[in-house]
Order: structure tokens, then C-alpha cells, then sequence
């Protein structure tokens, strides 16, 4: 039987945390990575979180992924404790399925971007 994408992000939704945005205010600007999975576009239609990694979600494997040298990033650590946005939440829950996937530890879905503005949250261009 093949899967559905409500299939895929039940599944996601299940196996990442979700918080609200202001709840994760407060680690903001500490050790804690926030990722934006958006594609550059919704990005610069609506800013990001200040000092998020941006990732795009069809790229997360390989900047996730050590063994891939030349597209790693660094920041990414199995044991980081890394917070994802998207615009809704969807995405967001679907590329900590893959970091889950992948071995990493600590990863919170923080929903959408307008959820981190309306709570406050610092947010750059």
C-alpha cells in the first residue's frame, strides 16, 4: 500500500516535538540552531528568524549528512539542539523526521514564521 502526504506528516507530527513560537523565544540567541526549511522565495516574502540557518527542505539530507563534505553544514550536530520553521509547520515536521531519521537527537518544530512574529520572536530579512 502506498503512502499518502497526510500519510507521511502524521507520521512526522508523531516523531517531532512541536512547541509554540514563544516558548521557543526563550532559547533563542543561546546554543539552540534554528533552521528555516522555506525555499529562499517564501524567505524573502516574509523574513526569517534572525540568525536561522536556511536550509531548504529538499536539501536537508546532504547539509545534514557528514559525509558529504562539500554540502555539510557544520552547524548541524547529531546532539545540537535545533528548532525548525516553516510557514505553516508542515515542513518543518517532515524535515525533523529526516534529522530524527538521521540520528539527530534534539529537534523541536516550531511551526510557522508568522507564529515566531506574532510571539515576538527576532526576525531578519
Amino acid at each position: 500500500m502506498s503512502k499518502s502526504a497526510k500519510d507521511f506528516l502524521e507520521e512526522a507530527n508523531a516523531a517531532v516535538p512541536r512547541i509554540p513560537g514563544a516558548e521557543a523565544i526563550g532559547k533563542h540567541g543561546g546554543q539552540a540552531i534554528f533552521v528555516d526549511v522555506r525555499d529562499s522565495a517564501a524567505i524573502a516574502g516574509t523574513g526569517t528568524i534572525a540568525g536561522a540557518l536556511r536550509i531548504p527542505r529538499g536539501m536537508m539530507e546532504f547539509a545534514a549528512d557528514s559525509s558529504i563534505e562539500q554540502m555539510h553544514n557544520p552547524a548541524l550536530k547529531k546532539d545540537a539542539e535545533i528548532f525548525l520553521v516553516c510557514g505553516a509547520g508542515g515542513q518543518a515536521a517532515l524535515a525533523g523526521k529526516t534529522l530524527k531519521d538521521m540520528g539527530f537527537t534534539n529537534v523541536t518544530n516550531i511551526g510557522g514564521i508568522g507564529e515566531w512574529k506574532e510571539a515576538g520572536g527576532p526576525v531578519e530579512d
